[in-house]
């Protein structure tokens, strides 16, 4: 587990991705400025099991309470990261805290030079 002030990451394991799926599927939780998508837990677990250079976090509160997802990934041969939050905490601070963790965690445990992160310039927040 990587600990925050108000948050922690937590490493998803096979067992957890039910959750993923339901916030997969929930075009609520992607919101705008993402592709919906609609996707089976046999179409999960194969891209979970095809995962080399990548890992999932949950995105947590200290009290447990699961929030978001937060993960790192090669891209083209760079380090990328990705998050998303439930829309009930989303305007919290809860996604900078853990894309704050991520870097420090990258930095200091993995051989990169740089990460890099794409966004939207139509999402505001």
């Amino acid at each position: 587990m990587l600990e925050g002030k108000t948050v922690n990451l937590v490493i998803i394991e096979k067992r957890d991705l039910p959750i993923l799926l339901e916030w997969d599927n929930n075009t609520d939780f992607h919101g705008q400025f993402e592709n919906p998508k609609q996707e089976t837990m046999t179409d999960l677990e194969r891209l979970y099991d095809s995962i080399k250079d990548a890992q999932w976090f949950f995105i947590e509160k200290k009290d447990g309470t699961k929030i978001g997802f937060i993960a790192h990934f090669l891209s083209a041969g760079e380090t990328e990261i990705g998050y998303n939050i439930i829309p009930n905490e989303r305007n919290k601070g809860y996604a900078s805290e853990a894309i704050q963790i991520m870097i420090d965690y990258l930095f200091l445990s993995k051989n990169i030079m740089r990460i890099q992160a794409k966004a939207d310039k139509e999402n505001v927040p």
